[in-house]
């Protein structure tokens, strides 16, 4: 079964998404409980169809620790929402961007969420292999790190789940 359940913490924040298997494993262990508005799956046995809530909450409070971003070059774009960190150009899709080294790789940049930013392909070109100082570019915001302490769900959403997932 690919079918999933959300989990959240008793505050109300999600911490992840479970399959099956763990969903009725912290039911049995009396673990969890619906939240407020759920809908069910149904899940057969031999015997008897039970129904399994989509969204479980944790009846105690647990400590869930920052999720740390791993950087990639996608990460970046979106992190950036497209737009150039130069001219301010922005698309809606990564196409005619690249990720720029502030301080770059020929001067021991490295990659990270600091030392990159999205930029469109002329002002990367144009920046070359110097800083935005150097090359008199200044930049229209500071690069970060993206914060991740929400949880992230690729695929198909369960309309029941976007009450408490960003999407």
């Amino acid at each position: 079964m690919t079918a999933k359940v959300l989990l959240l913490n008793a505050s109300y924040q999600p911490i992840r998404a479970l399959g099956i298997k763990d969903a009725v494993d912290l039911i049995m262990r009396e673990k969890v409980e619906p939240a407020w508005g759920t809908d069910y799956i149904d899940i057969q046995t031999p015997s008897k169809v039970f129904k399994l809530p989509t969204i479980l909450r944790l009846q105690h409070m647990v400590n869930v620790p920052d999720r740390k971003a791993t950087w990639s070059k996608w990460g970046v774009l979106r992190r950036d929402n497209y737009t150039c960190v130069y001219c301010g150009l922005h698309t809606g899709n990564r196409l005619g961007f690249t990720v720029d080294h502030i301080i770059p790789r020929i001067q021991d940049g490295r990659n990270s969420w600091g030392n990159t930013a999205c930029a469109c392909r002329p002002c990367n070109k144009r920046k070359g292999g110097r800083t935005p100082h150097q090359a008199g570019m200044p930049m229209r915001f500071e690069p970060k790190t993206p914060r991740t302490s929400y949880l992230i769900v690729s695929g198909q959403v369960p309309k029941e789940w976007k009450h408490y997932v960003k999407v």
